[in-house]
């Protein structure tokens, strides 16, 4: 029997610098789609997980980043 390679394992932690950081989940499969949105403001964190449904996660505003493979910063919408 095949094992099934687990798509859940990959944690993002979101935290917002600014008032209004919209964080947006996409959905896998042929038709890219959003299918969640969260705003966060200034100091709320969200920690979010790649699954079998999501596939990226899009975030507008100015947050900190933190993922397995590190840091990064976005940046204001201007």
């Amino acid at each position: 029997m095949e094992k099934k390679q687990s798509v859940t394992s990959d944690y993002v932690v979101i935290k917002a610098v600014e008032d209004g950081v919209n964080v947006i989940g996409l959905t896998r499969g042929t038709d890219t789609k959003f299918h969640h949105s969260e705003k966060l403001d200034k100091g709320e964190v969200l920690i979010a997980q790649f699954t079998e449904h999501t596939s990226a996660i899009k975030v507008r505003g100015n947050a900190k980043i933190i993922t397995s493979y590190g840091e990064i910063e976005s940046e204001p919408k201007k």
